[in-house]
């Protein structure tokens, strides 16, 4: 008897019928099971590591999301660390770099993956008809003990269910998998998620937390904010621990599938939705893009989008660049300096994006002119993330 499985169900493809349609099926990845982006962590379209973070925001592998209250800091990386057979290449990496050795009760150190609402309304929540699912992933980390995990709601009446799982071996990949089950109040009409593009879900990685955020596993807990268990390990008490994250999957059923793979390409557009990098690179003339003169302090700037963005985004980033304008003889005869680029119009036919330049003086006719970042520092991007 050979088994493949389709979503939670096991084919048998011995089956004289299915066995001709499925024969060669075993190991392959059936369907788009997995709801969650970017959770073999290829893509890092903002940065492959930063230092010091002490706040919460994006800052390195796209829509994963370093969220933190607390005394310590940590660095953040895109690392080519994975567990070895599983076909994973790259994981995210925590790394203590300040030692918080005593959490208030109210601090906190997460993980946050968060899943658009529009991408879970087939597991029909808020109605008697809600479905289970699971979450699995590799994790490890030199400091072992109990983790949490949070599955935060946010629409009608918050809830969020409570599990734990434990690293049982210093410096080994381990694979986790968690079921949630919906109860009576996730099956009632508080337990509903709306059919928008706001949070369907917050799936969060607990590697510290306060006593204010705790309570019991397996559970789940309306209204106030519950993280973890009181078992909880404080992964920010030493500066040589470290914490690895990768093959992500969140999916419909009883059981961890093997994790499924896409490919870059694919990725990159799912997390383009979020947030779309303009530019990586700090050289006159890379971005070449033409802009059209307003007045003396203001310019258009045009950008085709290869994805619909998620909502109407900002723009990230401070070293705006610069503006170059040409003569007739197309020598570059004039620069000003950027100030500011802002959102000029909304992005609902998702098709292209208007930005706004403001810059010093840009005076006289000009045939033609373009932006570039000659000289910044740092990426520029549009930001539209949950």
């Amino acid at each position: 008897m050979s088994i493949v499985r389709l979503g939670a169900k096991a084919i048998d493809t011995s089956d004289p019928v299915l066995g001709q349609v499925l024969a060669s099926a075993e190991g392959v990845s059936l369907g788009r099971r997995n709801m969650i982006h970017n959770g073999g962590m290829q893509v890092a379209q903002r940065s492959s590591n930063v230092t010091g973070v002490t706040s919460t925001n994006y800052y390195t592998i796209d829509r994963w999301q370093n969220v933190q209250s607390n005394d310590g800091t940590v660095t953040l990386s895109q690392v080519m660390d994975a567990p070895a057979n599983t076909g994973l290449v790259n994981s995210y990496k925590v790394d203590v770099t300040t030692a918080d050795t005593s959490i208030a009760a109210a601090h906190y150190q997460h993980i946050h993956h968060k899943v658009e609402a529009k991408n879970v309304q087939h597991l029909m929540y808020g109605t008697v008809n809600a479905k289970t699912v699971t979450l699995s992933f590799y994790v490890k980390s030199n400091k072992t003990g109990a983790y949490g995990i949070c599955f935060s709601k946010s629409d009608n009446t918050r809830y969020d269910y409570v599990a734990e799982y434990t690293i049982n071996a210093a410096n080994t990949w381990e694979r986790k998998t968690i079921t949630i089950v919906p109860d009576s109040n996730i099956k009632a009409s508080g337990g509903a998620i709306a059919n928008d593009n706001d949070k369907g879900f917050v799936i969060k990685w607990i590697l510290a937390s306060g006593s204010d955020r705790q309570g019991a596993a397996n559970t789940w807990h309306a209204a106030t904010p519950k993280d973890t268990t009181s078992n909880q390990v404080n992964f920010l008490d030493n500066t040589a621990n470290e914490f690895f994250l990768t093959g992500c999957q969140l999916e419909v059923g009883t059981e961890a599938t093997e994790f499924e793979h896409t490919n870059f390409s694919e990725e990159l557009r799912k997390c383009q939705r979020y947030f779309y990098l303009i530019d990586a690179t700090a050289s006159a003339g890379d971005e070449n893009s033409p802009i059209v003169r307003e007045s003396a302090t203001q310019a258009a700037l045009t950008y085709f989008l290869p994805t619909n963005m998620r909502a109407t985004p900002t723009v990230e980033g401070a070293n705006y660049g610069r503006i170059v304008g040409y003569t007739t003889s197309f020598g570059a005869a004039a620069t000003a300096t950027v100030t500011n680029i802002t959102v000029r119009t909304n992005i609902n036919d998702g098709q292209k994006i208007d930005l706004n330049l403001t810059h010093g003086s840009f005076g006289g006719a000009r045939v033609f002119s373009h932006h570039d970042r000659n000289a910044q520092a740092g990426v520029m991007g549009l930001d539209a993330d949950l």
